[in-house]
């Protein structure tokens, strides 16, 4: 399975990062990266893992 972030997501996620830079520092963000596309990769393995949403048909 394909898995993607929506441009709003992309967008939210480049602010969240700069933030945890500028207020926690570079190794602090690197780590929300990392466990973040963990998930999304577990997603893209095992759709089923999570539930779908509601508000958006095919969508977890």
């Amino acid at each position: 399975m394909n898995v993607f972030l929506s441009e709003l997501a992309e967008a939210k996620l480049l602010k969240l990062s700069k933030y945890l830079v500028e207020n926690w520092g570079l190794k602090s963000s690197d780590k929300f990266i990392l466990k973040l596309t963990e998930r999304i990769k577990q997603i893209a393995i095992h759709p089923d893992s999570c539930p779908k949403s509601s508000e958006f048909k095919n969508s977890y």
